[in-house]
């Protein structure tokens, strides 16, 4: 509970440093509140000493974003992988960005994003999940989420389909593509980015 309030106060000041500094946007830090998914020791908010506390934080965190006209975005952690074959894995998964999404409406937050996962031998079949398991997600995780290209596994060709599919936007890493990259140049790929979000009349969000 102290570790909640410490990192929710925190994410005040970090706020009104991002916003000293003239940045536009700040990503959270994922495990805001640790451990909160554990199967064993997870907990919700509410069974902390310092949820009233812990929750005013992050009303003010929300109010400190609009403002500052800052947009903030969440990037869960590597383990969470809606493209693996094993149930237990995306069942972490989901609960993992529940978690976010909670987090996400809390403080105002515009994006959730992930990476496409692993190959697991098969790109197509994991393609498949992929859009299995984002079809099927509640709208508070939907409506906030992304996929990003990576450096070893997805490429923004791999994933451009699949954003089209399903009407979510894709956040281009230039970095990832130079190390992973594709048919499309830098120019190409961030025209296709820019697409994805204005699509959906969204701005555009890059790495």
């Amino acid at each position: 509970s102290q570790l909640c309030l410490d990192n929710s106060n925190t994410l005040v000041t970090a706020l009104d440093e991002v916003h000293q500094l003239g940045f536009g946007s700040f990503r959270v830090m994922s495990p805001l509140f640790p451990i909160f998914t554990h199967p064993q020791v997870g907990y919700q908010l509410d069974e902390l000493p310092h949820a009233a506390q812990i929750k005013a934080n992050l009303a003010t965190v929300k109010l400190r974003k609009e403002q500052y006209d800052l947009r903030l975005s969440f990037h869960p952690d590597q383990f969470t992988l809606l493209s693996s074959p094993r149930p237990e894995v995306t069942a972490a998964s989901l609960q993992e960005l529940t978690y976010q999404a909670q987090l996400a409406e809390m403080i105002g937050a515009d994006v959730i994003n992930i990476h496409g996962g692993g190959v697991y031998g098969d790109k197509q079949s994991a393609l498949s999940r992929l859009v299995k398991e984002i079809s099927a997600l509640p709208e508070p995780i939907r409506s906030r989420l992304t996929l990003e290209n990576d450096d070893r596994s997805y490429t923004v060709e791999d994933l451009l389909p699949v954003c089209e599919q399903l009407d979510i936007p894709l956040v281009y890493d230039v970095h990832h593509h130079r190390c992973n990259p594709d048919g499309l140049t830098v120019a190409a790929a961030t025209e296709a980015c820019m697409r994805s979000w204005r699509r959906l009349g969204r701005e555009p969000y890059f790495h």
